[in-house]
């Protein structure tokens, strides 16, 4: 049974005449009744009953007209959806994202996408560095929002950045090191640190090596937090200061006040990253495409009102 058949008897079933169908399908009279004839003969029943009036519907032409209808219906709708899903106007992506560092650039991001592309259900993961490394290896994940970290490449991972920030310090507002507009190496590795879980987030020790090493400095870590919300709390009571970017205030507000730190000029980068070799959907290209663009326009924006 083709769905042609099918049509040419829906057409036949809705106009009752096969003159009128045949003219509206654009085929010869004769082609059409022996292609309807051969529809009911796989069938086994008569679905129209002929007449020199013309044509009449069976019980059972009735209820195959009711069925007929249902089923062009979703073919037509499956053939739509997979064809939006071609174009990346259909699906489910599922992205991964550390909260703090991408606060910036997703949400607008996201908003953007999902009002261009409605259809497409983006399922976010709230994950570690690790375990956002570990989603887009498996194939749980087909992008991630996250920080640059090193050796990506080797893990069969690649990275595009979006936005960089300077590293700051953070520190309690009645902290006595507050009253300083900038903040030395050297008096940071003075202080208590608190800083992320070294399980979860290997690459925060790495950024410290890379900031305090040339100066042979090793920084005295007081607390390992698993979460940014935790580490502004730790920072809060005063238990230490905090290496961080500055974009840590969006979750932070009033609770932390943040001061520039001199003597390097490490920077933190935030972008996109997926599978060297993984097939990304047209979703997660489009979703990229605007991530860019957003990215910029509030890159841009930022830079003008800061003149």
């Amino acid at each position: 049974m083709e769905l042609r058949h099918l049509r040419y008897f829906l057409a036949v079933a809705e106009a009752l005449n096969f003159t009128k169908a045949a003219a509206q399908l654009r085929v010869a009279q004769p082609a059409l009744s022996r292609r309807v004839q051969d529809l009911e003969d796989e069938i086994g029943v008569d679905l129209l009953k002929r007449s020199p009036r013309g044509v009449t519907l069976t019980a059972e032409g009735k209820l195959f007209l009711e069925k007929t209808r249902s089923l062009l219906k979703l073919a037509g709708e499956s053939v739509e959806q997979v064809r939006a899903l071609a174009r990346g106007e259909y699906g489910e992506l599922h992205i991964g994202y550390a909260p703090a560092p991408t606060v910036e650039i997703l949400p607008p991001a996201l908003a953007a996408y999902q009002k261009a592309f409605p259809a497409v259900r983006v399922v976010l993961h709230d994950l570690s560095e690790q375990e956002l490394i570990d989603g887009l290896q498996n194939g749980r994940l087909e992008l991630a929002m996250m920080p640059e970290i090193a050796g990506l490449k080797s893990r069969g991972l690649e990275f595009e950045a979006m936005r960089s920030y300077p590293i700051c310090v953070a520190l309690a507002p009645t902290h006595r090191l507050v009253r300083l507009k900038s903040i030395t190496l050297e008096k940071v590795a003075a202080e208590p640190l608190i800083g992320f879980s070294r399980k979860d987030y290997p690459e925060y020790y790495i950024g410290l090596d890379r900031i305090f090493g040339p100066l042979g400095i090793k920084p005295r870590l007081a607390v390992e937090c698993d979460s940014a919300s935790s580490l502004i709390t730790e920072v809060e009571t005063g238990r230490g200061v905090a290496i961080a970017s500055p974009i840590l205030k969006h979750a932070s507000g009033k609770r932390l006040l943040y001061r520039p730190l001199t003597g390097t000029k490490e920077e933190m980068s935030v972008g996109i990253a997926r599978p060297t070799k993984g097939d990304v959907t047209p979703a997660g290209e489009k979703f990229c495409e605007i991530l860019r663009k957003t990215s910029n326009g509030a890159t841009l924006a930022k830079s003008r009102a800061a003149k």
